[in-house]
């Protein structure tokens, strides 16, 4: 419910520039054409206020000379100072009957505008509306002027007017879009640092490290990122020494172990094959009928050793550090092929020369490798199992595949998988164990640094 479509924060903010740009240029137009109107409706004012005095004048100089000829009103003299394109004079008696009217005609205009801006227009400014000034002589109220505009010239001009600014937000807009985007993407180009470190961090390179900024704002996140970095690093390095103790210290419970049972248990099954073989003898000769349980006393007894010499096999293994690697892996597949007696297959395959590799790095890959054959062979019902380590110049990679069925649950509640990242771990590297419905992958990757780092560690 929370997954909003996400938007480029360089776009994002140029859209608001461009929105707030938008309001601002309309907010302008707006105000011109209040402007405009206002004072369209100032000059006809002023022209009706004009046509109204000369009236009074025309009016006061026919009573003065007493002149029986009355040519009142008469326009003509102001119409030709006045006029303009659409205007129109007019006296409108104290009856309401229009004595004269002149109206000068208007061209047509080269651009009209289009019929939803002259039908907004008139909606708000009402265009076209009469200017009226009264004509008083001698306190009597003779009639009044009217002076109008023609709507359509007026609207003309106001769109001529608007038209203007639309143009110069039509150009100013997108080059304003542009240099606003221009100028977010250089200074937003750290992000595309701070993000490239996190995902370096999240794939456990903890020595990633952000560059100063310029920005305030950028330095206190590649600070707080930096310091994060480092005590990351030094967590994992404490959390990889104590791992690394608590492995040394099960190998030599381990070792500790297997002597005890070498020395305790399989001196004591030794001894009973002895006294099954000595009681052999003697029921040979007083009582043949105690031969078959003498017999089965000693193969229980040899089936008891063949256990323990597998399991002090698991507890003990070969001395890596005399064998080597390659050859103590080699017997360990030889040993497990001999086990399953075919019913699964065990290869593996060598790319590189490990003879450089550390004592404790070599003892944790046999480990790994040993306890990953462990449950291919035994929890998964695998029928081919491959192996290949690979020596690379900066890193050592391990892949174990089997064509076994998918078994999650024996995988989660089991410590063999836990026991292998807790190793791969105290080595400084990556583990990833996948499982399909045709097996299952295993692939470990430790750096040479890690296992130079532990091979100096061992040497102190």
């Amino acid at each position: 419910m929370w997954n909003r479509p996400r938007f480029d924060l360089k776009v994002r903010l140029t859209l608001r520039v461009a929105a707030v740009s938008a309001a601002c240029f309309a907010a302008i137009s707006a105000y011109f054409l209040v402007t405009a109107d206002s004072a369209a409706h100032a000059r006809i004012d002023g022209i009706a206020a004009i046509v109204a005095k000369t009236l009074e004048l025309q009016q006061g100089k026919i009573q003065w000379v007493a002149s029986p000829r009355s040519d009142f009103p008469n326009l003509d003299p102001v119409s030709a100072h006045v006029m303009t394109p659409g205007l129109c004079l007019g006296f409108r008696s104290a009856s309401g009957d229009m004595l004269q009217r002149f109206c000068s005609g208007a061209p047509a205009p080269a651009n009209p505008p289009p019929q939803a801006f002259a039908a907004f227009y008139r909606s708000l400014f009402d265009p076209g509306r009469e200017a009226a000034r009264p004509v008083i002589v001698r306190g009597t109220k003779l009639g009044e002027t009217v002076v109008s505009v023609d709507p359509a010239v007026q609207t003309a001009e106001a769109w001529h007017e608007a038209g203007r600014l639309m143009i110069a937000l039509a150009i100013a807009l997108p080059l304003l879009c542009a240099l606003v985007y221009a100028a977010l993407a250089r200074a937003l180009r750290p992000t595309g640092m701070i993000g490239n470190g996190l995902e370096r961090i999240a794939a456990g390179d903890l020595t990633t490290r952000l560059p100063p900024f310029d920005l305030a704002e950028l330095s206190a996140i590649r600070d707080v990122f930096n310091h994060l970095a480092e005590s990351l690093d030094t967590a994992l390095a404490e959390r990889s020494e104590l791992t690394r103790k608590l492995i040394a210290l099960q190998d030599e419970e381990r070792r500790h172990l297997a002597r005890e049972l070498h020395d305790e248990f399989g001196q004591s099954l030794a001894a009973i094959r002895a006294l099954a073989a000595s009681a052999r003898q003697t029921a040979a000769q007083d009582c043949p009928g105690l031969l078959g349980e003498c017999d089965s006393i000693a193969r229980t007894a040899t089936g008891m050793m063949e256990t323990l010499r597998g399991a002090l096999f698991r507890l003990r293994p070969p001395d890596v550090d005399e064998l080597g690697l390659v050859a103590s892996l080699e017997g360990l597949v030889s040993g497990w092929n001999g086990r399953s007696r075919g019913q699964t297959r065990f290869e593996i395959r060598f790319e590189g020369a490990f003879e450089s590799v550390p004592a404790s790095v070599s003892a944790n890959l046999y480990r790994i490798v040993q306890e990953a054959l462990t449950n291919a062979a035994k929890h998964a019902d695998a029928t081919k199992v491959s192996l290949r380590l690979t020596m690379a110049e900066s890193e050592i990679a391990l892949a174990i595949e089997d064509d076994g069925r998918p078994n999650e649950a024996a995988v989660k509640s089991g410590m063999g998988l836990l026991g292998m990242r807790e190793r791969v771990a105290a080595l400084r590297g990556r583990l990833s164990f996948e499982t399909g419905p045709h097996g299952s992958a295993l692939r470990v990757v430790i750096p040479l640094a890690a296992a130079d780092g532990q091979a100096l560690e061992h040497a102190a």
